[in-house]
């Protein structure tokens, strides 16, 4: 195992009818701008309860955040938030809304092009308004985190940024707030979830046993949940599993001591900025190919994953690491999420593409063991047409 230091400052509040607790976790005299994606956080009624929870304070809104939140738009948040010296931001929605509400958070703040805290990966970030979360879609685990990823839409740049100072205050997560998603969204969060956790464990070996099986755990229940979380939209405790499980997966706790790949995060950003394709749905592009053109990289703990996550025990060691990826490609298609680029009609000139954006964007020394060059990803995403 490796050394490492582990720190997360996040306060959570989980449960059913949560959000009433806004009214004594944000501060009293703040100055407030919520911020929301779409019309749903209306229809629910989940602005409402906010709202109301908020009291007396000065409240102001900002909604139209993207599922990939843009530069462009933020802009306009941040504009707002200095113009009216705005003082406490709270993200009510998914990922992209809580990834948004962090840029602003350290945007409004800095003293030069803001753009600069995504070109540099947040490294300049000396200086963060507070803000909390109240999550309505679980995937990203944004809601405990410190990173977040933007998107220029002029240039089709989409850049991730963290620093120590955007984790939230605290996060709201009652799982009563999913039951009016669409089955895609929840699709995409469970895969989203999923590969989050294997580019943490489908590395190498590192003696980090608490941490493979608290992976394998994670792992394991999104796979047991899966079918039920789409059927039965309003099945509480499954929901809230989903929901915690998600939180799990990218709060720092699994990748604590252990190498990290984030070569399918880096790839699939890529297409995602290029073709508009969901996140997640990225993502199960880009794994199983990923996976099989490192198998021998990846070898023991592939044969690992296949034992513990999947029962797989028959067959020669390849046989074994075939199966289990199969297995991993069979669960994002059982979900309604294509493996392969054929499906959204891409095709080489595709592949061309992203290799371009990837050398622009310096992602020439991807995975655990910075093997993953332009060549390699070039197998990588030819494996996935």
């Amino acid at each position: 195992m490796k050394n490492f230091e582990f720190h997360n400052p996040t306060r959570i509040v989980f449960g059913l009818d949560t959000v009433t607790k806004l009214s004594a976790l944000v501060p009293h005299d703040a100055r407030v701008l919520i911020m929301y994606g779409g019309a749903s956080a209306e229809k629910t009624g989940t602005l409402a309860e906010v709202r109301a929870a908020l009291g007396q304070r000065t409240v102001q809104e900002f909604g139209g955040i993207e599922p990939n939140p843009s530069y462009e738009t933020l802009m306009r948040a941040v504009a707002q938030v200095r113009g009216d010296k705005l003082d406490f931001l709270l993200a009510v929605g998914g990922g992209s809304v809580i990834d948004g509400t962090k840029f602003v958070a350290a945007a409004a703040l800095y003293d030069g092009e803001p753009w600069e805290i995504a070109e540099r990966g947040g490294a300049n970030v000396r200086q963060a308004l507070p803000f909390g979360t109240v999550l309505t879609l679980p995937a990203t685990g944004s809601e405990m985190n410190n990173g977040g990823v933007v998107t220029k839409k002029a240039t089709h740049d989409k850049l991730s940024f963290r620093s120590p100072l955007l984790y939230p205050q605290f996060s709201v997560l009652d799982p009563s707030k999913t039951f009016t998603l669409p089955a895609r969204q929840v699709a995409n969060g469970l895969v989203d979830a999923f590969v989050h956790t294997t580019e943490q464990y489908l590395t190498y070996p590192a003696q980090a046993k608490v941490q493979d099986r608290f992976a394998e755990g994670l792992l394991q229940t999104l796979v047991e949940i899966a079918p039920q979380a789409i059927a039965a939209p309003d099945d509480y405790d499954t929901r809230a599993n989903l929901m915690w499980t998600a939180t799990l997966a990218l709060n720092g706790l699994i990748g604590a001591g252990v190498p990290q790949d984030w070569a399918t995060h880096m790839i699939g950003h890529e297409l995602t900025a290029l073709y508009d394709i969901d996140h997640a749905r990225t993502l199960a592009l880009v794994l199983p190919a990923l996976l099989d053109v490192q198998r021998e990289q990846k070898r023991g703990k592939l044969l690992q994953y296949g034992e513990r996550v999947w029962s797989i025990t028959e067959g020669s060691n390849d046989e074994r690491i075939t199966a289990a990826i199969a297995r991993t490609r069979a669960f994002f298609e059982d979900l309604g999420l294509p493996t392969r680029l054929s499906a959204y009609q891409l095709g080489q000139e595709a592949v061309e593409a992203v290799l371009k954006q990837l050398a622009a964007h310096d992602m020439t020394s991807l995975g655990e063991h910075r093997d993953i060059d332009l060549a390699r990803s070039r197998r990588i995403l030819e494996a996935a047409l």
